[in-house]
């Protein structure tokens, strides 16, 4: 709610950390830490999570045993790599919140930036759906609690009559996910997110606040 003094998803942070060692790192482990990451960040930036371990290693001019002792996955390297964006998500709920906006308003703000924080690398969009199938990934609990967080946003609108009632949370979030995917794809164009968000929209709004958007439509075709 409102009056929490933390965010959902500022704790993250906290699940993050659970894939660090707990002993305090050496300096030397430390710099190889570090520049394993910005490797990797410049990697993804570029060419997408497609980007292979043994292809960062390389980059990065590290061993397999050094790369694998720090990330012992690419789950657990994007999971580093995702922890400063899921800090921007936490500031955006926030100032959604704090916006004093409709719940249907702040729903529909909150799925763009589901969309944004989905898109950050290319390809990023296939290892959360395949967290979203496996408890055991890194990313499983961060995604967990950004889908809390959107069934907090649906509530308040079916709450006021401005949502379907049977939807849910996780559902929200994965047609978002889905959005996010055909958005990155070859045959996608500049407007095709703003068009499936559209269509995204007119299945969760409840049908008596449907035709409020319905002029929308004509700034995507």
């Amino acid at each position: 709610t409102d009056t929490e003094s933390v965010s959902v998803i500022q704790e993250m942070r906290i699940s993050m950390a659970q894939v660090q060692t707990v002993r305090r790192p050496r300096k030397d482990a430390q710099h190889n830490r570090g520049h394993i990451l910005d490797v990797a960040r410049h990697a993804f930036a570029n060419d997408g999570v497609e980007v292979s371990m043994d292809a960062i290693g390389k980059l990065a001019n590290v061993g397999a045993g050094t790369l694998y002792r720090h990330f012992p996955s690419k789950d657990a390297l994007l999971a580093a790599l995702l922890e400063a964006h899921y800090e921007d998500l936490a500031q955006t709920e926030a100032r959604i919140r704090a916006g004093g906006h409709d719940s249907a308003s702040a729903l529909d703000m909150w799925i763009d930036a589901l969309g944004d924080w989905m898109l950050v690398y290319e390809g990023l969009p296939e290892p959360i759906r395949a967290a979203c199938t496996c408890s055991a990934s890194v990313l499983a609990p961060p995604c967990q609690r950004v889908i809390e967080v959107t069934e907090g946003f649906l509530l308040a609108a079916q709450e006021e009559g401005l949502a379907r009632p049977t939807l849910t949370g996780r559902d929200i979030f994965l047609a978002a996910l889905a959005i996010a995917w055909a958005s990155g794809v070859i045959a996608a164009n500049e407007s095709s997110r703003a068009a499936l968000g559209l269509m995204l929209k007119g299945g969760w709004m409840a049908a008596k606040h449907e035709d409020r958007d319905a002029h929308l439509w004509n700034q995507v075709e």
